[in-house]
């Protein structure tokens, strides 16, 4: 199974072991969708997302909901958006054992920034939009995609300090633990508790194997899958089981890295260069050779934790494929179905959520707890600096998008149009706050650091 995945997974890796910047490929991918839904090709463009994904394993069709085929909008929002949750779950499991959420004094500023980045963008959007069906948005803005606030941040290189990234990375974990947690409670659809109890049993499975040191990590992907469609037919939404099963993976390696250093020089001892059989067109090393490296690339998997061995192996998926399907099939903002006067309904309500609620709530709790001493300022980090990074959090685009399907796109009549409406408020406060946290950076930062 994990062989197959690998072979699966190889072009991506390969793709990005050259390093291309993700956020571009998310940024081509929107305009890509923008340029299609407002073109005469739209109609292709939307017969695309509701093109059903049949994909059968001989009598088995594993993306099926209430017995039909997911059409392609929904294969991406509930089938590989669970993978990009699934690998969330596992950054954000790192961060709680060993990263800056692993003790209440690290974790204290983020998590108090943080707040602050959900609950005012919150009372911004409720402000301008207090009734229904348009408070159903209500959180949109209390996202930060991740990706695309370190992306801008790293437009200004050297000049920003280690530790406003760390800053910006951890706040955006604990932002990303607000928005599982609100999906769970708010967005989930009627409960049916057979599959339900099913699939706790599932993960309850899960975690023994993973407090038994199960390090296969086939065993997690498979029983992984059957959680998921469980949770699809429960009710629950099949993101959340993504993170579910990731808390269930080991984070300790079976070999330790001393244990390594010392059995490879056995290894390494034990080879006989002399043996090797070679031409200019060939190489044959001896049955022994062969089996001594294999050991030690057995040896060098097991010194790797199944948490990152699956992190390391997902991530190029997830960055280079699965982001970037996910905004070209949700990025589609049909500009002429906008009127003006919606303008100051949904669309204003989630930009000031993000460009303004995002970065008033960061700046205004963090300044605030820092002042009465209850947490203690990044070093090197400035108030201005704190203001033009908690402008970054407003870029909340993945995330974002991905509430406002969830809150708007299952309406009959109407939801498809508030879903526009949503888009387009996403889409404006991510990008002026991204472009003020830049202007603001660039002119408060030291030119050197």
């Amino acid at each position: 199974m994990d062989r197959t995945i690998n072979v699966i997974l190889k072009p991506l890796r390969r793709f990005a072991m050259q390093k291309p910047n993700a956020s571009i490929l998310l940024f081509m991918a929107t305009i890509l969708a923008m340029l299609f839904a407002n073109s005469p090709w739209a109609e292709s463009y939307h017969n695309i997302l509701s093109h059903p994904i049949d994909l059968k394993i001989g009598n088995f069709t594993p993306f099926v909901h209430h017995g039909e085929a997911m059409p392609m909008l929904a294969f991406v929002n509930d089938a590989l958006m669970a993978v990009f949750f699934f690998v969330i779950g596992l950054e954000i499991k790192q961060e709680i054992l060993i990263g800056e959420l692993s003790s209440v004094r690290k974790a204290l500023l983020p998590i108090i920034a943080a707040c602050g980045g959900m609950i005012v963008p919150v009372l911004f959007y409720f402000l301008v939009c207090h009734s229904a069906p348009e408070v159903r948005g209500v959180a949109i803005p209390m996202a930060t995609d991740i990706a695309f606030a370190l992306a801008v941040l790293g437009l200004l290189g050297k000049r920003v300090p280690l530790s406003m990234r760390i800053f910006l990375t951890a706040l955006a974990v604990v932002d990303d633990i607000g928005g599982i947690i609100i999906i769970a409670l708010f967005y989930s659809g009627e409960i049916a508790f057979e599959p339900l109890l099913v699939s706790l049993v599932l993960l309850a499975l899960l975690y023994v194997g993973g407090r038994m040191r199960v390090n296969n990590i086939a065993f997690y992907y498979i029983i992984g899958f059957f959680v998921w469609m469980l949770f699809l037919e429960s009710g629950i939404h099949p993101t959340i089981a993504g993170v579910l099963v990731a808390f269930t993976v080991p984070a300790r390696p079976v070999v330790k890295l001393d244990d390594f250093t010392c059995e490879m020089t056995g290894y390494l001892n034990m080879l006989d260069y002399t043996e090797v059989r070679h031409s200019r067109k060939a190489a044959v090393l001896s049955p022994t050779q062969i089996q001594v490296l294999n050991n030690i690339h057995s040896l060098a998997d097991k010194t790797i934790s199944p948490l990152q061995s699956i992190a390391d192996k997902l991530h190029p998926l997830v960055n280079y494929l699965i982001l970037p399907l996910f905004a070209f099939v949700n990025a589609g903002v049909t500009f002429g179905d906008i009127g003006i006067g919606a303008l100051p309904g949904i669309p204003l309500a989630v930009f000031l959520g993000l460009f303004v609620g995002k970065s008033l709530g960061i700046f205004l709790f963090t300044y605030v707890f820092v002042r009465l001493r209850l947490a203690t300022m990044p070093e090197g980090v400035s108030k201005r600096n704190l203001f033009g990074v908690s402008m970054l959090g407003g870029i909340g685009f993945t995330v974002a998008l991905f509430i406002a399907n969830l809150s708007f796109a299952g309406m009959p009549d109407i939801g498809a149009e508030l879903l526009n409406q949503a888009k387009l408020g996403v889409f404006a406060g991510s990008f002026i706050s991204g472009l003020c946290g830049y202007l603001i950076l660039k002119k408060v930062l030291p030119k050197k650091v």
